[in-house]
């Protein structure tokens, strides 16, 4: 099993910036892939951002590129999501997720643990 914490979300003025953390704890997964998803009341769950082991793949959905940055640190078990120049429309629950077998997908299915999410809020 493998749980998983996000901090870091909170509430930012519209151009501001967070910086959220994903810490994993239990069992150590080599070679999985890590990746961010947000959701809103009443709207589909939404891929963010994704990361390899390796950090040699990584994907990001278009409506972050260039402003959102996934990182990780395998030694501390923790991925990290930069947001920069935030939008009012980025405010969402966001939920960090692990994928136990190598390959960045987009789809959240097919991640196997899931965060209790946080909490982001952005005003215009």
């Amino acid at each position: 099993q493998v749980q998983l914490v996000e901090s870091g979300g909170g509430l930012v003025q519209a151009g501001g910036s967070l910086r959220l953390s994903c810490a994993a704890s239990g069992r150590t997964v080599i070679g999985s892939v890590m990746g961010w998803f947000r959701q809103t009341p009443g709207k589909e769950r939404e891929f963010v951002a994704a990361l390899s082991w390796s950090e040699i793949a990584i994907s990001y959905a278009d409506s972050v590129k260039g402003r959102f940055t996934i990182s990780r640190d395998n030694a501390k078990r923790t991925v990290y999501l930069q947001m920069n120049s935030l939008k009012p429309e980025d405010a969402a629950v966001y939920y960090c997720a692990v994928k136990v077998s190598p390959g960045i997908v987009r789809t959240g299915d097919d991640y196997n643990y899931w965060g209790q999410g946080t909490q982001v809020t952005v005003s215009s």
